[in-house]
């Protein structure tokens, strides 16, 4: 069984129906794949909702969390998040703290970071990403 963990912009475009994403997460789900959603990626997703007063879209999103697992963060989950914050400083290379959270749930609880922001992601260790877009 292969663990994926949605990033927001990923769960953005399910939200948005896109094909490509749909059909994705319909099949690993259907080859018995766990799809969770970290937890700093549901806050993301969460807060932009309710900004913009998307109730539609709110519902598809706790519909989807409902069916699926949404992470949390543990202390394990903190201290990887300091590790890949320290390796940052010490190359001069920036990131906010909600991508070094999200990557840390990732290596922490052995998920592949499903992203389309690649980027932002690629020089973390063990961190296993893939763009599904």
């Amino acid at each position: 069984m292969k663990k994926y963990a949605l990033d927001s912009n990923i769960v953005s475009y399910l939200l948005k129906g896109n094909e490509r994403i749909l059909v994705r997460v319909e099949d690993e789900i259907s080859a018995g794949n766990e799809i969770s959603i970290p937890p700093i990626a549901y806050y993301e997703v969460r807060r932009g909702l309710l900004a913009v007063n998307a109730t539609a879209k709110m519902k598809l999103f706790m519909d989807f969390c409902a069916e699926n697992m949404v992470g949390h963060i543990e202390r394990e989950v903190l201290d990887k998040a300091a590790d890949i914050y320290v390796a940052f400083r010490k190359t001069g290379r920036g990131a906010d703290d909600a991508e070094i959270l999200i990557a840390a749930f990732c290596v922490a609880y052995g998920y592949t970071l499903v992203t389309h922001n690649t980027k932002h992601f690629e020089e973390i260790e063990g961190l296993q990403i893939e763009d599904w877009v």
